[in-house]
């Protein structure tokens, strides 16, 4: 106490200070202003450059998330996975029982086996019908010549029978007038018996010529109209072929091309089973952690059913909210440094890829309604999309996973 008595009275009746000089109340002022005046400056400073980038903390990582399901129906026999495991692209998920797929792709085969064969024959059989049409349309052609040679003949026949029933007929008609003089002649004796018989006897056997070439023309007129007959059957044959020739080759062509057609149907078939024996054996899509597994051995699946989900470690990229007053300098291509939480803080390198069509009140599920009037001007973000762009060095530890929160940087001069 006496100690503290002594302190308050030295205080109490300390010297006061000599007024201080002009020149020191001076340079005080000046060294006050020019603190102020670099206090200003680097206020000044610091905003100025401030506007060199803009930043939010409403940013996340984000990436795909792969769901893994089945393509074909099947029993599974095989999972080779568990939750939170990390997989690689390729890498064998589960196995669905491939019998009856084995047994589908062997059918597929003998079928094919059967078309290829079908088509094998079909087109073998192409040039034997072109053959065999062009053989029957130049046969035709000469039947025809030869039914029109023929009928020349059988009508230069006719021509020749009837000259010959006129011969007769002429012949007749001289023996019977050669008879009508003879009679009176026998009956006065001027002429003997016997030159009058010969004379009965040579009129009749011209008779008789005339009946032969008479029958010999009307043989010779019906060998003419059978040979036109036959002339018209060959012109029908040949009018036929010609048509039909060319018909049954194109008919031929076209049941190759069917065969053909059969062998890639049987040929896609094929590969289709190849594809569902394929699909019994399930991959990873990607690299990543498996989450959601739902999948057990013995579970009976059906055709795209989700087994599990993969989270991508590699192919990742910032989701920003920025707040749409910093938007006016940001650009695609511009250079960003993301910062994230849950890595100390660790630096990420990346460029802006696109800047959203709306904002993200716009997109969510229930978009405000503002036709009462009574909408309060608010601040909105729009969702902007930061690549990574070097990320497989960045990020070699795989450590970065989707969902981080993490604070963009974006460089906007």
């Amino acid at each position: 106490m006496p100690e503290q008595a002594e302190k308050q009275f030295d205080q109490n009746h300390a010297p006061e200070p000599e007024d201080e000089s002009p020149e020191k109340k001076s340079r005080r002022k000046l060294v006050i202003i020019a603190v102020l005046t670099l206090l200003v400056i680097g206020a000044a400073l610091f905003y100025w450059h401030s506007t060199f980038t803009e930043d939010t903390d409403d940013a996340q990582v984000d990436g795909d998330l792969y769901q893994v399901s089945s393509r074909i129906a099947g029993q599974v026999i095989k999972v080779y996975v568990e939750d939170n495991q990390e997989v690689k692209a390729g890498d064998l998920l589960a196995e669905i029982d491939p019998k009856d797929f084995q047994v589908a792709l062997e059918q597929a085969q003998a079928n094919l086996a059967n078309a290829e064969a079908a088509a094998i024959q079909a087109n073998v059989n192409v040039p034997i019908t072109t053959i065999t049409s062009n053989t029957s349309i130049n046969t035709t052609g000469f039947d025809v010549q030869s039914g029109q040679a023929a009928v020349a003949q059988a009508q230069k026949q006719v021509a020749a029978a009837e000259a010959r029933v006129d011969q007769a007929k002429a012949n007749e008609v001289r023996a019977n007038a050669d008879l009508e003089r003879y009679k009176p002649l026998v009956e006065k004796d001027v002429i003997s018996k016997q030159q009058y018989d010969a004379a009965v006897a040579s009129a009749a056997a011209n008779r008789a010529g005339t009946l032969e070439a008479e029958s010999t023309l009307i043989a010779q007129q019906e060998a003419v109209r059978q040979a036109q007959q036959k002339l018209a059957q060959s012109r029908s044959t040949a009018m036929e072929a010609s048509k039909n020739g060319p018909s049954q080759i194109r008919a031929q062509q076209a049941r190759a091309n069917a065969a053909l057609a059969a062998v890639k149907q049987a040929q896609a078939q094929v590969d289709q089973a190849k594809l569902n024996l394929s699909y019994t054996k399930i991959t990873a899509p990607t690299t990543g952690i498996v989450n959601k597994k739902n999948v057990n051995i013995g579970a009976n699946l059906s055709v795209g059913q989700d087994l599990l989900t993969i989270i991508p470690l590699t192919n990742l990229w910032v989701t920003a909210n920025f707040k749409e007053t910093q938007l006016e300098s940001m650009r695609e291509g511009q250079k960003v440094v993301v910062k994230v939480d849950a890595l100390g803080g660790k630096k990420f390198h990346g460029t802006v890829r696109q800047i959203g069509g709306a904002t993200g009140s716009r997109l969510s599920l229930f978009p405000p309604e503002n036709a009462t009037g009574n909408y309060v001007k608010v601040v909105q973000r729009i969702p902007v999309r930061i690549d990574f762009t070097n990320l497989d060095q960045e990020n070699s530890d795989h450590k970065l996973r989707p969902g981080y929160s993490v604070t963009p940087i974006v460089s906007v001069k």
